[in-house]
C-alpha cells in the first residue's frame, strides 16, 4: 500500500526535527498488522465523490491525505467485534477499514478517533504532539509514556510515576493508547476539540457523553451547492473501524451533504447541527 506522497520540502523538515520527535520503530504509513485478505484498495481509489463534487485540497503529508490512503478490506465484509463475532447490526457499513480492533472492549467510537489521529502524528513525526485527555482532565502524553512515565488513578486524581523502562516503540505505543481508550471518551475527546466552521477532513462529529458518540470525516468533497463529507465510526462494543452508509439520502450515499445548520443522521446516531469539531495543531490543549 503505498504511503501518502510527502514533499521534500515535509521530509527534510522531518528530518531536522528528528531529535524532538518521537517517532519509535514505525516509519510505515500504517503500521498495524493487517489483514490477510487480499488488497480492498483506499479510501480515494473506493470512493468517488458524488457527481458535480470534487475532492477538497488537503495539503501532501496531511492528516486529511494520511486519512484517503486509508486501506480497506475487499469487498463489504461484515463489521467484527473485538471478539471476532459479527455485530448485530451489518446495515450501517459500505466499507470496513483495514485496522485492527484489540481484543479487548476499548476501541469504541471516541477511540477509534484518537486511535487514527494518533497513529497519523506518530507516522509525521509529530510524537510529541501525541496527548489526549483522560475524562477526569488529566493530560496523557506519549512522550510522557515513552519516557517510562505511567499513569496512577486513586479515585479522581491522576499521577504520574516513572515505573516502567524508556521506549518509544510501536508495541509501547500501542500500550498507550490501550491506557488511553481506558481511561478516555466521548466526554473528554469533545472538551479537547474546536468547533469546525467548515468541516475539513478529519473533523469529527461527536456528542460527548456516557453514552456519547463519534464519527470521524474521512474525506470531504465540495460542489458550489456546498460540501459532502465521507463518514467512519467504531461503536459499542468495540468493533472493526467501517466507513457509514448514508440511509438518508441513498443517491449521495455513502457521502452526506453537509449542511453545518443541520443535524446529521447517521445509520446509529443523529448529530445536533453544530457537532462539527476539530482536532488542535499542537499536543492537549487547555482544559475547557
Amino acid at each position: 500500500m503505498p504511503r501518502p506522497a510527502v514533499t521534500v520540502a515535509l521530509a527534510l523538515l522531518a528530518a531536522a526535527v528528528a531529535p524532538f520527535a518521537v517517532r519509535g520503530d514505525a516509519p510505515s504509513a500504517y503500521p498495524w498488522p493487517r489483514s490477510a485478505a487480499s488488497d480492498g484498495g483506499t479510501v480515494e481509489s473506493r470512493f468517488q465523490p458524488p457527481d458535480g463534487y470534487a475532492r477538497v485540497a488537503v495539503a501532501e503529508g496531511s492528516f486529511g491525505a494520511w486519512l484517503r490512503g486509508l486501506p480497506l478490506l475487499p469487498g463489504r465484509p461484515d463489521v467484527l467485534l473485538h471478539d471476532g463475532t459479527p455485530k448485530r447490526n451489518q446495515t450501517a457499513q459500505i466499507a470496513v477499514i483495514d485496522l485492527d480492533v484489540g481484543k479487548r472492549d476499548l476501541q469504541q467510537c471516541a477511540d477509534a478517533v484518537i486511535r487514527l489521529r494518533a497513529e497519523y502524528q506518530r507516522w509525521a513525526g509529530r510524537g510529541r504532539d501525541v496527548c489526549f485527555r483522560f475524562t477526569n482532565g488529566e493530560p496523557a502524553a506519549w512522550a510522557r509514556w515513552a519516557d517510562g512515565y505511567r499513569p496512577v488513578i486513586e479515585g479522581r486524581r491522576t499521577s504520574w510515576a516513572r515505573t516502567a523502562k524508556a521506549a518509544g516503540g510501536y508495541s509501547a505505543f500501542r500500550d498507550y493508547l490501550t491506557a488511553v481508550f481506558r481511561y478516555a471518551g466521548t466526554a473528554s475527546l469533545e472538551r479537547e476539540l474546536a468547533p469546525s466552521d467548515r468541516v475539513e477532513p478529519g473533523d469529527v462529529f461527536i456528542e460527548g457523553g456516557f453514552p456519547g458518540h463519534a464519527v470521524i470525516a474521512i474525506d470531504v468533497a465540495e460542489s458550489p451547492a456546498g460540501r459532502a463529507v465521507l463518514l467512519a465510526q467504531s461503536y459499542m462494543p468495540a468493533q472493526q473501524v467501517h466507513v457509514l452508509v448514508n440511509p438518508g439520502d441513498p443517491a449521495m450515499s455513502p457521502w452526506y451533504r453537509y449542511d453545518p445548520s443541520s443535524s446529521l443522521r447517521t445509520p446509529e446516531w443523529l448529530f445536533d447541527s453544530g457537532r462539527a469539531m476539530r482536532f488542535p495543531e499542537r499536543g492537549c490543549p487547555p482544559r475547557r
